[in-house]
């Protein structure tokens, strides 16, 4: 018999699920998925190259707690992430910097945008668009301006479906503008992929003897939710003991104020006979009409080969008809409201634990979740301290 039941075998739920299976607790993982690992599946296609099914991960952060945490279940490998986009013909860094100014304008009005830069900011090593956008200086603005209509308005409304102006203004925050010539998505101290694969980590954490995982099960086949009750119901019976959902909430409650708006991705596959596609393992194509960009699996990680494999991304609305994945959430002041409704509803369920990127409504990194993860074991800890 379980002492606790975990919804979902992504990050979020391995890693509560292995802390309590530490605490020697039995552990039953339900997953609606053929296999474990969340949206860090990665698995090896017909020609040996390693691809990550639902899209580009790497493993960064600041914080050494954190990445102290994932070498206890694999062997991780330095791996700084270099991003590009393509403008008008040609690759050029992202996030911007430097550089970008010397691919698009001549040598003096570089010369001069990049003084103008360094005097307004003093010292500043990087800004966001929308901040430049309002800047002072016509100058700066101008060449936020062209960012702008060049990259970001093209490269959301795609990948978003929607005006940029009906977008959380942190959304357009979330990729920076470097003013100088560093290049490298993250800053981050730690920045790593596994030396093997993304599911070998999983396999790792997920290997011990309390841990039972059930493939191919659908939550709402194996949970009752009543929210006028403080317990839940597991395959027909009330169960007082911790059970920790990781997915989507309008689900949970059958949709009872609507669908909660989530973007989707679909990815068309290419193998190449040749040894490099582009110059960036991730490159964005704001101009291109329907995708958005391309991941090259042959360098991400780096795999000698003498073909390459590369993912082109599309960009759509999330369809339950269809079955399309959830990935990314719409945050709107519609659609944040409308999570607070269910949140509130599960509020008074003593023995519910909400952990993960679908239960929070929110997009994280994994060093994030992780993060999250971590507080929720010491939250479970308190509660069943209590019990």
């Amino acid at each position: 018999m379980e002492d606790c039941i975990v919804i979902g075998c992504g990050f979020a739920g391995s890693v509560i699920a292995r802390h309590l299976a530490e605490k020697n607790k039995k552990v039953l993982i339900i997953e609606r998925r053929n296999h474990i690992a969340g949206n860090m599946y990665d698995f090896r296609d017909e020609n040996g190259i390693l691809v990550q099914k639902y899209g580009p991960h790497t493993f960064h952060t600041t914080n050494k707690k954190l990445y102290d945490y994932i070498n206890r279940f694999a062997e991780w490998v330095p791996f700084e992430l270099k991003c590009m986009t393509y403008i008008d013909g040609k690759f050029t860094p992202t996030p911007f910097n430097f550089q970008t100014i010397d691919d698009y304008y001549t040598f003096e009005e570089a010369y001069l945008l990049k003084k103008r830069i360094k005097e307004y900011y003093n010292g500043q090593d990087k800004t966001t668009i929308v901040e430049m956008l309002d800047c002072e200086d016509e100058t700066i603005r101008s060449y936020a301006q062209f960012l702008y209509d060049k990259d970001y308005s093209l490269y959301t409304a795609k990948q978003w479906g929607i005006s940029p102006k009906d977008i959380d203004i942190s959304v357009l925050k979330r990729v920076p503008v470097r003013l100088s010539y560093k290049n490298g998505y993250f800053d981050d101290e730690y920045q790593v992929m596994p030396k093997i694969s993304f599911v070998n980590f999983f396999e790792n954490i997920l290997s011990h003897p309390n841990i039972e995982i059930r493939l191919n099960t659908e939550a709402k086949d194996v949970l009752e939710i009543n929210t006028n009750s403080k317990f839940v119901k597991f395959d027909g019976k009330q169960v007082d003991i911790p059970v920790i959902y990781t997915g989507a909430l309008d689900q949970l409650l059958d949709y009872k104020y609507g669908e909660l708006p989530y973007r989707s991705l679909r990815f068309e596959y290419h193998t190449i006979n040749m040894t490099s596609y582009q110059e960036a393992p991730v490159v964005a194509y704001p101009q291109e009409k329907e995708f958005t960009r391309i991941t090259e699996y042959t360098k991400l990680p780096v795999q000698m080969k003498n073909i390459t494999k590369i993912a082109i991304e599309y960009p759509l609305q999330h369809n339950l008809a269809e079955k399309t994945e959830p990935y990314y959430p719409i945050l709107t002041d519609n659609s944040i409201g409308e999570f607070g409704k269910y949140r509130a509803d599960l509020s008074d369920i003593e023995n519910l634990f909400l952990c993960g990127r679908l239960a929070d409504f929110k997009y994280y990194n994994m060093d994030q979740i992780l993060e999250k993860a971590m507080a929720m074991c010491d939250i479970i800890d308190e509660w069943l301290g209590g019990h």
